[in-house]
């Protein structure tokens, strides 16, 4: 019962885009919402990857862009792709959706006035635009700069002065700031105090181990919920636990109700959900609300929910790809890929974490050291989502080792990302 992860087929996949596999970077607002990604292709050959972006990978993505399905990969948010001249010069770019995403211009762009009368033209049919990694101004950014939305900053090469020169001369001009490379919240922090706009990077995802932080009232309901589907309490005391609190039956019932949990028919009552998902699912669906806000509006996706569902449904159907008749193993590896940023969410070391939760000793070994197949898989998970500041051959040999094909692994990461779409808008 529930969503076990379906076989999926790459065939229909355009032959140029099964070549890579593709990488998904979160962008926040000062609010710390999700708002947009940046989508990166990257080649699934063995071999360093190309430093900038493989353009030759975006621009086949562009020229299939409705096989591709931009929906499945942004869901409600906004899509940045990097384009250089030959991109922008071509028809590959009318093939993306105008009021979906933003197109960077990359810094390696030879700003000639063909270029600046090109960009022009696309602004003029509602497409818009970003500068890429600007770290000093010059005359091509000028030229650039009355045409673009968005400028994204570097903050990793330039001096705190610099970079405090920059904001203010381009929040003069009425633009945008996005801040990449964040990796840190005092960097974050800075960037909000120089009146950034977006941010790009994972210090969200970072643990900061925080002395005297306790987890909110919901979410120890939830860890003691998932303790007692464990230990095999009874289901009317399961039941009990949950009506016990309003907002938790709420959320979780609108949790249930997702397209993703793969339901044959509505569940209105805590009764009912226990009944038709069965402990297991039942307790996916509290690992998932653990990462939900509900503080905030639906509207806003946490990016935390929406990192974790998509690790955790990622690492289930790499398992059901690999071992198609083992859905225990895709059961736990979704586990590891769900808990994998526990300590972030908490803020606790994540072996703290580890004696409040039981749980398997593979689990265990997979999220503190990254050892045995799970730890391989979210290995792998972990390394697509930082490929834009790492080199991107780890890659080639964690798909050997797992036995999958690039092709394999950038139909799951779609459908993985679509998955974690509908999750991380339908929950808080």
């Amino acid at each position: 019962m529930g969503d076990f992860a379906p076989e999926i087929d790459s065939s229909s996949l355009p032959p140029r885009v099964r070549e890579f596999f593709l990488a998904r970077q979160p962008i926040l607002n000062r609010e710390q919402d999700l708002v947009a990604y940046e989508l990166l292709f990257r080649s699934a050959a063995a071999g360093p990857a190309n430093v900038t972006d493989d353009l030759s990978a975006t621009a086949s993505v562009i020229a299939h862009a409705s096989e591709l399905g931009m929906e499945n990969v942004i869901g409600a948010s906004l899509g940045y792709i990097n384009v250089d001249a030959a991109v922008l010069m071509s028809d590959f770019v009318q093939f993306l959706p105008r009021e979906k995403v933003i197109l960077e211009i990359l810094e390696t762009v030879e700003v000639t006035g063909q270029v600046v009368e090109r960009i022009r033209e696309l602004v003029q049919v509602g497409y818009r635009f970003a500068l890429d990694d600007v770290i000093a101004e010059s005359d091509g950014m000028h030229m650039l700069l009355p045409l673009v939305e968005v400028v994204k900053v570097d903050i990793n090469e330039m001096t705190f002065d610099n970079l405090s020169r920059l904001s203010a001369r381009l929040r003069e001009a009425n633009k945008k700031l996005l801040a990449e490379k964040v990796e840190s919240l005092e960097q974050f922090q800075q960037c909000m105090e120089l009146g950034f706009h977006y941010f790009q990077g994972y210090y969200f995802a970072h643990p900061v181990v925080l002395t005297g932080k306790k987890l909110s009232t919901s979410q120890v309901a939830i860890i003691q919920l998932m303790a007692q589907i464990i230990a095999d309490a009874d289901s009317a005391d399961i039941e009990r636990r949950i009506k016990q609190d309003a907002s938790l039956g709420l959320s979780l019932l609108r949790l249930v109700n997702t397209p993703a949990a793969s339901v044959s028919q509505r569940i209105d009552s805590i009764g009912q959900a226990l009944l038709v998902l069965g402990r297991r699912q039942l307790q996916r669906w509290l690992q998932i609300l653990l990462y939900a806000d509900t503080g905030k509006s639906r509207a806003a996706a946490s990016p935390l929910l929406a990192l974790a569902a998509t690790r955790g449904r990622l690492l289930e159907l790499m398992a059901a790809k690999i071992r198609p008749n083992n859905r225990n193993m895709a059961e736990i590896a979704f586990t590891v890929g769900i808990m994998s940023l526990m300590d972030a969410l908490f803020g606790l070391p994540m072996e703290r974490i580890l004696t409040e939760l039981s749980v398997a000793d593979e689990v265990r070994a997979a999220l503190l050291s990254r050892e045995g197949i799970y730890g391989d898989m979210l290995k792998l998970a972990e390394s697509v989502e930082h490929i834009k500041e790492a080199d991107s051959r780890a890659v080639a040999p964690l798909l050997s080792k797992l036995n999958l094909s690039g092709e394999d692994f950038y139909a799951l990461q779609v459908s993985a990302f679509e998955w974690s779409d509908s999750i991380s808008h339908s929950a808080g």
